[in-house]
């Protein structure tokens, strides 16, 4: 059996940083580490092979050469899914769909043959069957019935070979999955569970002894929702990662998502710094204390927002964090108050979308009994909204569209970095292969013919005074910004342009109607 593993595209987004990627000669943030985690539980005899459209197109070649096509991604990857299932489709190929899209809304995905929802470990007999011997299974559903969770005791180490690992930006692992918490909003505790299960010390390091037996170096991110979901094994964890760093001369820079609590825990803070951990993305989402309790929050209460990044900064984590806007308690004002908090924040990278109804979540059920959702949702921040907000559409995309083009502003963005340098204790970094080089090109692109070179050199002088080691996060925080200021004025704003006039006509083509005048009827869950 050979079978052809296709990564779903993403449009351009803040997280692909596309305008950054060329100084250091990178093709892609991210590799498709599900379907390398697919992979190594696929049949022994099976022979795979892996294309991931962020690296370039699919010819039909590859199709034909395959007896079966699995295809994966997220709702935002949707349309280019299910173009690579309909071109498989129309060349005879069976196809499979799976991933966090087909898991949470599978009738999306009409064009597939079969679908698989939820998680592969210990779950792909019936998966295998259908495919190894057609006609065995009759149904088009081929993931097991139930929603029981595996062990991650059954994982294996990702086919990380099947990988153009030199390709991407950033390596990728996963320790553990699920999260204690119950954020209204939140897809993760529907897919994996509120009772996080984490792999074992001989596991995670099996896993980065491959990385780097096939030479990867530098940034890894550790792709976990909520790193400290399960403290206690954490806590075990992380000794045991800095022990392989050391042994190894710390080959990775780790980085993970972490829910803003791990500010109250100054230990396991620490615990993490020890073992390379540079920096960690939090959900901020917004510093109103109703709006938080709204969506069951709680968690974030704990430390005041504040507080909380000021500690994970000063301890030595850069803190890049999301933040979201449209909640019910959020009125008028705001956007002006998280304009104000994120820029007195050493938060470079502040993420901000709108409020969005993810499928099978709480906020989709409660909305659906309001009777406020009225499409389904592209997984697009820059879309019209799925629901009808309680302050009104056009009132929550004209105030997010003046959020972020007063955050990624040229004078905006540095000034964040330049909080970050002045907080943050300088710590020296291994030097990597080709960072001198991708430093000529930044020094020549940015510092030299760069349209925000003033800001760059303004930067590095700041780095300098604060000593040597602090100069490659500086470059760092200008690189990232090539992507940021220019994604935002260049993509973004137009975007959001567009649909704020979409919107205005087609209030004038009802001849202005109230919003509520114009919910559509109530979907089904996942419709």
């Amino acid at each position: 059996m050979r079978a052809l593993l296709v990564q779903g595209a993403s449009p351009p987004t803040y997280w692909g940083y596309g305008r950054s990627l060329p100084f250091i000669r990178k093709d892609a943030t991210l590799p498709p580490l599900g379907l390398a985690t697919l992979a190594a539980h696929l049949p022994e005899a099976w022979e795979l092979a892996v294309h991931d459209l962020h690296l370039g197109p699919l010819p039909d070649e590859a199709l034909r050469a395959a007896d079966v096509v699995l295809v994966s991604g997220m709702l935002v990857q949707a349309p280019s899914m299910r173009e690579v299932l309909a071109r498989a489709g129309a060349l005879g190929r069976p196809t499979v769909v799976g991933g966090p899209a087909p898991t949470t809304a599978p009738e999306r995905f009409p064009e597939a043959t079969y679908v698989f929802r939820g998680e592969a470990e210990g779950r792909l007999d019936r998966f295998v069957a259908a495919l190894e011997r057609p006609g065995a299974v009759a149904d088009r559903i081929v993931s097991p019935p139930g929603d029981a969770r595996p062990d991650l005791a059954l994982a294996r180490v990702p086919r990380f070979d099947l990988l153009a690992l030199d390709r991407y930006a950033t390596q990728a692992i996963q320790v553990s999955r699920g999260c204690p918490f119950s954020c209204e909003f939140c897809d993760i505790i529907e897919v994996f569970g509120r009772v996080p299960r984490v792999k074992s010390a001989a596991q995670v390091l099996a896993e980065l002894d491959a990385l780097r037996r096939l030479g990867a170096r530098g940034p890894l991110f550790l792709v976990d929702d909520n790193f400290i979901g399960n403290r206690k094994a954490v806590a075990r964890l992380l000794p045991e990662i800095a022990a392989w760093q050391r042994a190894y001369g710390r080959p990775f820079d780790l980085y993970t998502e972490a829910s803003l609590d791990l500010a109250a825990l100054p230990e396991l803070v620490a615990a993490m710094i020890d073992a390379g951990f540079s920096a960690v993305f939090v959900g901020i989402e917004t510093p109103d204390e109703a709006a938080l309790l709204e969506t069951g929050k709680r968690q974030n209460l704990r430390v005041p927002a504040a507080e909380a990044v000021a500690r994970l900064t000063t301890a030595g984590l850069e803190v890049f964090a999301g933040f979201i806007v449209g909640f019910d308690a959020d009125d008028a004002g705001a956007f002006e108050r998280q304009r104000a908090f994120i820029q007195s924040m050493p938060i470079p990278r502040a993420m901000v979308g709108t409020l969005t109804a993810l499928p099978g979540t709480a906020l989709w059920r409660r909305l659906e009994r309001e009777g406020r959702l009225r499409a389904d949702t592209t997984g697009d921040q820059f879309d019209r909204t799925n629901f009808e907000p309680a302050m009104g559409e056009e009132a929550l995309l004209a105030g997010y569209r003046r959020l972020l083009s007063e955050l990624y502003t040229p004078e905006a963005y540095f000034a964040r970095c330049a909080l970050q340098l002045a907080q943050a204790p300088p710590r020296k970094a291994p030097l990597r292969p080709g960072s001198l080089a991708a430093l000529a090109r930044v020094v020549w692109r940015i510092g030299v013919r760069g349209a925000r070179r003033r800001w760059f050199w303004r930067l590095v002088a700041q780095a300098l005074r604060r000593g040597l080691p602090a100069v490659p996060r500086a470059v760092t925080f200008a690189v990232l910004g090539e992507h940021l200021v220019q994604y935002t004025a260049e993509d973004v704003l137009p975007r959001l342009d567009r649909c704020l006039d979409e919107l205005r006509a087609s209030r004038r083509a009802d001849g202005g109607a109230a919003p509520a005048a114009r919910v559509a009827a109530s979907p089904a869950p996942g419709a």
